[in-house]
């Protein structure tokens, strides 16, 4: 068996070495540098929606969601960012009748749709039924989630109305019925960390006419 190969490196060479490989990596970040500076800027599109009843039109980057599109463009910061992965509910809004996570949905992706946030629900002094009962029934302590709430409660109401079933639903021959286990289930998606769910379904069950 062959012994081993010596190798041996001075003190001198092994700090050129060194030298030599910083330089390179060097040159090489400031080439990748030069680069990204002279990307060109991300691509922006025209959209055109209704706002809570308004006509407004935005100049903005692709990849903008409609919840930052309503908050940081519109200013309209009732509509709450929570988890900004869907799984809160605390950005819901009502598109053409149908509530959303607009934390998920591109705002390039509503051209001429008409788009309801809390803003459009009611004001003070002339609140929504929704937000009366909300307000009556306690239905919020901290209020975070409470936008989202309030604009996910119309829409389950009218979900029924219209007799889209939900995974409770028992006959699907039949009008859906406006139950609490129906509110429940189409609410589950909405999440309150206060755990004020009670109130919640007390408030909803008040403006649908049914007890709780």
């Amino acid at each position: 068996m062959q012994s081993p190969i010596p190798f041996e490196i001075s003190r001198r060479d092994l700090l050129i070495s060194s030298a030599a490989t910083i330089a390179i990596t060097g040159v090489s970040a400031d080439r990748t540098a030069a680069q990204s500076t002279t990307n060109e800027s991300p691509p922006r599109s025209e959209v055109s929606f209704k706002v809570n009843g308004e006509s407004r039109t935005l100049n903005i980057d692709n990849r903008t969601t409609l919840l930052d599109a309503l908050r940081e463009h519109l200013h309209l910061t009732g509509t709450k960012k929570g988890c900004d992965h869907g799984q809160c509910g605390a950005c819901t809004v009502i598109v053409d009748g149908r509530r959303i996570n607009s934390c998920l949905s591109l705002a390039l992706m509503h051209e001429g749709d008409e788009i309801t946030t809390i803003e459009g629900l009611g004001q003070p002094g002339n609140l929504h039924p929704m937000q009366a009962a909300f307000v009556q029934h306690d239905g919020f302590q901290c209020g975070y989630c409470t936008s989202g709430q309030i604009c996910s409660s119309v829409a389950v109401i009218e979900e029924i109305k219209a007799n889209i079933p939900s995974h409770v639903t028992s006959d699907l021959a039949a009008q859906a019925k406006i139950t609490p286990a129906e509110i429940r289930e189409r609410m589950s998606g909405n999440i309150c960390r206060c755990g004020a769910y009670s109130n919640i379904l007390d408030a909803i069950s008040e403006v649908a006419g049914i007890k709780a």
